[in-house]
């Protein structure tokens, strides 16, 4: 796979200072306690510096895998059509944020710095619907972590550098706390090297229409599609829209993109709040997926949900399933790494493929989060999960094992299904074919059986 990532060396040097530090503890143990103080100090202020300098000489590193990347879409915000390759996006160049819907237009750019500016990054708008509260940053709209008990609308333009890896997510590199949002150095960052938020704006229902209409009317690649992305448990407003963002790129998905993002806590202490809110959001999330199957013109739409995001999804699709017009289903329906009871998800999927065309789940048995998940349960497995008698099958459901695709021992492996280009390769070929069974679209799928004989996929082990 590669150099470790930025997120494995930061843990890597937090955890050797913790040890380096823990030895300095040991060792003035024994003295008195105005030296123990100034003894166990003093080093405070070397490991600091050397971590920042270790985040300078690792900032370039990013996980790439062998495979060469896909040609990415240059996406046109202006007329929602995707242009070839060797000539500029028609976009509107990079602007300094602005709150929503201003009077005054910020000043724009002269030719030769727009010229500049669109040759180092392209632009993928993202379309999203959220019950999130709003949280507005210095010179931008942003959302946060609690309850707005409403359903508010709006497109984010998010800036993808011309050197993007698929299939990563380039961020500044910074130094934290492992799983807390505790940031003890990040560094600045810059469009011509990592995703940015160039523009976010609320809409009103009518022109989130009008501008997801004109999206979805200039596709191409994937014609009049809509791809609708439900993120998980531990996940901030921003994030959501960097998945998003990167997936429909590294798909060079041209179709409209959107996502769903409802109040996460954005912590791991959150988990017990993260799951009441995202049981709460169904309300919001079945108008929000209406909306978009009936209003944007999109003549399939398709839903990934991540973790935690498959519960609301499930409960949604349960009860919109039936009112859907006549004739009319989802296209794919993805779920992956679905952080639900086992007997809870049976129940809520067992109708399932009267409403979507395809239905996929990917489950994993070395994903930690789904590990922690069921300690959390009291040991009930997760539809995630692959335990020792095998995953979960449900009848018109394909679910495939991807185990064999991520082994990273300091990673979570839960979300690899945007993580490796493998599956997003899959991913693509659902949604352009929606070809089954999965072994006929993805030939090296080994078929194998549960302890109760039901048939399911695995991606084989590299040797």
């Amino acid at each position: 796979m590669g150099q470790f990532s930025p997120a494995a060396i930061n843990i890597i040097v937090l955890a050797v200072a913790l040890v380096l530090y823990g030895l300095v503890w040991y060792a003035t143990r024994n003295m008195s306690r105005f030296a123990q103080v100034l003894a166990r100090l003093s080093p405070v202020g070397l490991v600091i510096p050397a971590m920042i300098y270790v985040a300078h000489l690792t900032s370039g590193m990013v996980v790439t895998e062998t495979a060469k990347p896909p040609e990415p879409i240059i996406e046109s915000v202006e007329k929602g059509r995707p242009a070839p390759r060797t000539s500029a996006p028609e976009v509107e160049p990079a602007q300094r944020p602005a709150p929503a819907r201003t009077e005054e237009e910020p000043a724009k750019p002269t030719e030769p710095e727009k010229e500049a500016r669109q040759t180092d990054w392209d632009i993928v708008p993202v379309f999203y619907g959220t019950d999130r509260d709003r949280a507005d940053q210095a010179g931008r709209i942003g959302y946060g972590s609690a309850r707005a008990q409403r359903l508010e609308l709006g497109r984010a333009l998010v800036t993808v550098p011309k050197l993007h890896q698929v299939p990563t997510i380039e961020r500044p590199f910074a130094i934290r706390v492992p799983f807390f949002q505790i940031t003890i150095f990040e560094r600045a960052e810059d469009p011509k090297q990592h995703f940015t938020i160039q523009q976010i704006s609320a809409l009103t229902r009518e022109e989130f229409i009008a501008l997801t209409r004109e999206r979805v009317g200039g596709s191409s690649a994937f014609k009049d599609q809509a791809l609708i992305f439900v993120h998980g448990y531990n996940t901030d407003f921003d994030s959501a829209l960097y998945r998003t963002a990167q997936m429909a790129y590294d798909l060079q998905f041209d179709g409209a993109s959107f996502l769903y993002s409802w109040p996460s806590a954005s912590g791991l202490t959150g988990y017990a709040y993260d799951r009441e809110s995202a049981t709460q959001a169904e309300r919001f999330l079945r108008p929000f997926i209406d909306l978009v199957v009936r209003e944007t013109g999109a003549k399939s739409v398709s839903v990934i949900a991540h973790s935690m995001g498959n519960l609301p999804l499930l409960q949604v699709l349960r009860d919109l399933g039936p009112a859907l017009p006549e004739g009319v289903q989802l296209n794919q329906i993805i779920l992956a790494s679905p952080d639900v009871d086992r007997d809870v998800f049976a129940y809520l999927a067992a109708n399932l493929n009267k409403y979507g065309r395809g239905i996929t789940l990917y489950c994993s048995a070395n994903d930690r989060a789904m590990a922690a998940a069921r300690r959390v349960a009291g040991g009930i497995p997760r539809a995630g999960d692959v335990p020792a008698d095998g995953p979960i099958v449900i009848d018109g459901i394909d679910t495939i094992d991807i185990s064999a695709t991520s082994t990273d021992v300091l990673a979570l492996n839960h979300s690899v299904y945007a993580e490796r280009t493998a599956l997003l390769n899959d991913i693509g070929l659902l949604l352009q074919t929606g070809e089954r069974p999965p072994d006929r679209r993805i030939p090296i799928l080994q078929r194998a059986t549960t302890s109760k004989g039901a048939a399911f996929w695995r991606y084989p082990v590299v040797q």
